[in-house]
This record gives C-alpha cells, sequence and structure tokens, in this order.
C-alpha cells in the first residue's frame, strides 16, 4: 500500500518545522488516492511567533485553517511561484490536501492556470459537516467528504498529464523541454499547452522546481561540489544553479547550507 511521502522537499528547515509545529501526513481514502498526494495536518501552541517558509510544488492545495479562537477558514491556492511564508502565532491548526500535480483539473474542470499564483476562498459554500476539526482521523473525513462530494471524473488526458509530471519529479536525465517532448512522441506546443491547463505551470517550470528541491535537500546534507551538482540537474553552469537556488530560497546555497548545520 502506498505511504504518504517522507521527504521534506520544499520545506526550508525542515528540522525548525518540527520541533515548533506538529506536523504529519496522512493518505486520502482510496478512491481519492490517483488526484490527492496526501493530506498535511499541522497544530501549534507557541510562546512566540514561528515563521516558516516554504519553496512550492507544482501543485494544488485545498487549506482548511483556524487561528486561536477565530473562525476557520477555507482556502484554494494555486500553485505558487514565488517562495511562500507565513508566520504562525498563539496556537491553531491546518488541515490541508496537496493534490498531485494535474491532480486538481478534474475536480476544478477548468484551466488550472487560472489558479496560478493565487489564494482565494474556497468557491461555493462549503458543506457543513465540512469542519476540520477533532482527531487526525475525524480531520481526514471531513476532508474525503469534501473532495467526494466534487465527484471528480477519471480522463485519460489529465492521466498521461500526470504520469509525465511524475517522470520528470522521478528522472533526473529530464532537462530540456524540446528533449522530453521528443522522447514522449508529442510536440513542445501541445506539451505547453497540455501543462498549463492541467498543471497550472509550464513544463520548463516543473523540471526547474523539481531540479532545486534536489539542490536545497543536499544543501543541508553537508559540504557539496557544486559545480558537480549543476552538470547533474541540467544547469548550464555553476553560477546559474547558485542564481537560482538564491532567487527562488532568498539565501545563497552556502548560506542555507551553514544555517541547517
Amino acid at each position: 500500500m502506498r505511504q504518504p511521502r517522507g521527504d521534506s522537499r520544499g520545506i526550508l528547515d525542515p528540522a525548525g518545522l518540527k520541533r515548533r509545529v506538529r506536523f504529519r501526513r496522512h493518505l486520502p481514502a482510496v478512491p481519492l488516492r490517483h488526484w490527492v498526494e496526501h493530506y498535511w495536518l499541522i497544530d501549534w501552541d507557541l510562546s512566540e511567533p514561528f515563521e516558516q517558509r516554504i519553496v512550492p510544488h507544482p501543485a494544488v492545495n485545498v487549506v482548511f485553517q483556524r487561528d486561536g479562537d477565530e473562525p476557520e477558514r477555507a482556502e484554494l491556492a494555486g500553485v505558487s511561484q514565488e517562495l511562500f511564508s507565513i508566520t504562525l502565532t498563539g496556537s491553531g491548526r491546518v488541515s490541508g490536501v496537496q493534490f498531485r500535480p494535474g491532480g486538481f483539473h478534474p475536480f476544478w474542470r477548468r484551466s488550472v492556470a487560472e489558479l496560478t499564483g493565487r489564494r482565494q476562498p474556497l468557491p461555493g459554500a462549503v458543506p457543513d459537516h465540512v469542519v476540520c476539526a477533532g482527531t487526525d482521523t475525524e480531520r481526514c473525513q471531513a476532508l474525503n467528504a469534501l473532495l467526494t462530494g466534487w465527484a471528480p471524473r477519471a480522463d485519460p488526458v489529465n492521466d498521461e498529464v500526470m504520469r509525465l509530471v511524475e517522470t520528470i519529479r522521478t528522472d533526473r536525465n529530464v532537462r530540456r523541454v524540446d528533449e522530453f517532448a521528443s522522447e514522449h512522441g508529442v510536440s513542445v506546443r501541445r506539451l505547453q499547452r497540455l501543462f498549463l491547463t492541467h498543471v497550472g505551470v509550464g513544463p520548463k517550470w516543473v523540471i526547474r522546481r523539481y531540479r532545486l528541491h534536489e539542490a536545497i535537500e543536499r544543501a543541508a546534507d553537508g559540504p557539496l561540489d557544486w559545480a558537480g551538482l549543476a552538470v547533474e540537474l541540467g544547469y548550464s553552469d555553476q553560477a546559474h544553479l547558485v542564481r537560482d537556488f538564491t532567487a527562488t530560497t532568498g539565501v545563497s546555497p552556502a548560506a542555507y547550507a551553514q544555517g541547517r548545520r
């Protein structure tokens, strides 16, 4: 049986996050697993503010958040191309759905690019029974009820796009859009159109984001041959990787690695 993803890719300073909040992942109901990566739950009770930064995945999220005694709010978050930062204070909880890249399209049924870079209240009235409170099981059941109520429909084209994104994620040899398109028997133009419609961002961005996730993860593990890593990840040279890393995370690779150690 598939287990929730165990890596911390995209989370800057994951050890710091886990020291300050309760963070865990759970699988959705079986019929939803084709489209949903996992549910992610966070609870906190802090004596001082805590800022968490995330380098987002090419994925849509649905988020239920409650801060202190405030009413729970429901939000739809499209793929973010910028560094995401949130400051947590006091006590609260978050119950989130991370869709697989491309996995939100069967629920949305329109171009997912409409949501890219946007966070907005969850469209439509949220059913009364969808209140993400109580035990982890109860929170996951509420999310299952919400997503099942949207009645997603299987779509062969969408399945194709999800497979292509998964190939990019797992195969580090995927470095160029034109070569990838040719290998899979699709034109570059069609590949770009499919990714924008079903994922929300283009294939070049997806390739770069997954390679950068790997660079961030490896930077925290110890000293690196950055020139060699740049070649491995398909960058033209070390300087290009360093610029991309710094622009995305807000710190240089050396500063990030030193901070984690």
